[in-house]
C-alpha cells in the first residue's frame, strides 16, 4: 500500500473508511472556494458520501485501477491526492487533488504532486503523468508548472461547473524526461 513521508510534519496515507468525517469537515469548511473548481462539491452533503467515495477509491486500489491519498500535516487532513483510474495498455494515469483552505500556499500540494509522479514513472513504471487543470484556476496550474510538467494544449468546455463550462490545460510528463530533471 502506498504511504509517503514528505517531511518531519507531513505524510500521504491512503484514504480509509475512517478518515470519512475528516474529510468530509474540511470539504464542507472549503466548499465555497472548491465549488468553483471541483464540479463534485456540491453532491457531498452528508459523510455518508464522502465515506461512499472512500469506498470506491478502495475498491479501486484493490482492483489496482489508481489510488487516493490523504494529506496528513501534523496529523491532520489536510487534503486529498489522487491516480484517477490508471490506464495499463498505454502506461498513463492523471492525478487529481485538492486542500483544505486553511492549507493553502504552503507548497503541501507541490510536494505531494511530485511525490506521485516520482512513484507512477520510477517505481510503477508509468510511461506518462497527466494533470488537468481549468485554465482560469492559475494556483493549481502553478503545482504542474513548477514541477516541469509540459503544457501540451487547451480542452474546450472540458468540464461544466455551477458557473457553467471550463476549458482545462492539458500538462504531461512523461518518464525520460523526468528521469532527466531527478
Amino acid at each position: 500500500m502506498f504511504g509517503y513521508t514528505l517531511d518531519d510534519h507531513v505524510e500521504l496515507r491512503p484514504l480509509a473508511i475512517e478518515h470519512a468525517r475528516a474529510m468530509f469537515e474540511i470539504t464542507d469548511r472549503s466548499r465555497d472556494r472548491l465549488r468553483k473548481w471541483l464540479p463534485w462539491v456540491d453532491g457531498v452533503t452528508e459523510v455518508n458520501d464522502t465515506m461512499n467515495y472512500i469506498k470506491g477509491a478502495m475498491k479501486q486500489a484493490a482492483d489496482n485501477g489508481g489510488f487516493s491519498a490523504g494529506i496528513w500535516v501534523r496529523e491532520e487532513l489536510a487534503g486529498t491526492i489522487s491516480f484517477h483510474e490508471i490506464d495499463w495498455n498505454n502506461r498513463s494515469v492523471s492525478i487529481g487533488y485538492w486542500l483544505d483552505q486553511n492549507f493553502t500556499g504552503q507548497g503541501l500540494m507541490t510536494s505531494a504532486c511530485r511525490a506521485f509522479t516520482d512513484h507512477a514513472l520510477m517505481r510503477m513504471g508509468l510511461n506518462r503523468v497527466e494533470i488537468r487543470c481549468a485554465t482560469a484556476n492559475h494556483r493549481s496550474r502553478a503545482i504542474p508548472e513548477r514541477l516541469g510538467f509540459v503544457l501540451e494544449g487547451v480542452i474546450r468546455e472540458a468540464e461544466k461547473l455551477p458557473q457553467g463550462y471550463v476549458n482545462h490545460a492539458v500538462y504531461g510528463m512523461i518518464q525520460s524526461e523526468w528521469k532527466r530533471m531527478r
